[in-house]
Order: structure tokens, then sequence, then C-alpha cells
């Protein structure tokens, strides 16, 4: 049976709340300059329509980090394949990803990225799935919070397809 897309957060209400997110982390880091860290390959559509809304200087840096396969569920097993090409040290950081979901990979990140002496360190997700939660981490800025369905769209993907729709979409007929 060939999946189907049903729309869960508009294009429209995604810019919204990216607006206001950028307007949070202005304001957070008033009179500072914030360098975030994009989580490939998904974080990257999310990382660069927030970047253009905040309006304190901005840096940015990438990094390709997962604990996923082909399938739709966590694999357990954190990798890193491309690592950062700046020092953090002494930088006010967030870390910019697409969804929250187990919390495995970002409570690993989270410990690697503290050890290089960040002045700051935090973490902004455009989708979080608390209910599936099994790692404690605390995400400072989310844009939404979501039920444990398997999402695409906005840079999210569904065995490399439907990454460049521009809103949040539900994948149905998947097994």
């Amino acid at each position: 049976m060939a999946e189907t897309i049903k729309v869960l957060v508009s294009e429209k209400d995604v810019d919204a709340r990216i607006e206001e997110l950028g307007r949070q982390i202005s304001e957070d880091y008033a009179g500072k300059q914030v360098h975030l860290i994009c989580i490939l390959k998904g974080g990257v559509f999310f990382m660069c329509e927030l970047a253009k809304r905040i309006t304190v200087p901005v840096s940015m840096d990438f990094m390709c980090v997962s604990s996923y396969g082909d399938g739709t569920s966590s694999s357990g097993i954190v990798k890193i394949s491309k690592d950062l090409d700046e020092t953090l040290e002494g930088k006010d950081v967030i870390i910019v990803e697409d969804i929250i979901d187990s919390g495995r990979t970002l409570y690993y990140l989270m410990d690697v990225l503290e050890k290089r002496n960040p002045k700051s360190l935090k973490l902004c997700t455009l989708l979080d799935k608390p209910e599936r939660r099994v790692k404690d981490i605390t995400v400072d800025y989310i844009g939404f919070q979501i039920p444990d369905e398997f999402v695409v769209g906005y840079g999210l993907d569904y065995a490399q397809k439907y990454r460049n729709l521009p809103y949040i979409g539900v994948v149905e007929g998947v097994e």
C-alpha cells in the first residue's frame, strides 16, 4: 500500500511559530551573539528559517548525528558522522533539531557538547513528542508538541522522501 500524507501543522502555522521562536530567542540573547548548531539533515530547513528571524548576531555550524536508519523508530545507537567545524568554547550555543522523541540522541549529544565548554547550551526543536521520551532532557524552545505519529515535511523524511514539504504531515499507510 502506498503512503499518503495528511497535514498535521500547516505551512502558515509553522511560519508563525518560527517567527515567535525567533523573537523569543532574540529577547533571551539581547546584547549577545548566538551560535546555532544544526543537526543534519532534518534540522536544516528549520534552522535556516529560524536564523532569518533572530535579530541578534548569529553564527552557525552543522553536525550530522543519528540514531535512525530507514525505519520509523530509533535504533538506540547514536552515531556522529559529521562533527563541528568550530570550537564552542565560551559561546552561547543553541542546538537546533527538527524533532525530539525518545531523547536518546540529544541526551548523548548534550553530554558531548557540554564537555567542549560553551558559555551556555540550550536546545530548540521544531517538533516535540514528549510521550516518547526515555531520556530526561530539557528542551528550551519548542515549536509544537505533537502526538506520537510518524511525521514528515519541513526537513523530516521517510526513507529520504518528503523533506521538502512546506508543512508537517503524518504519513499514513506505513507499516
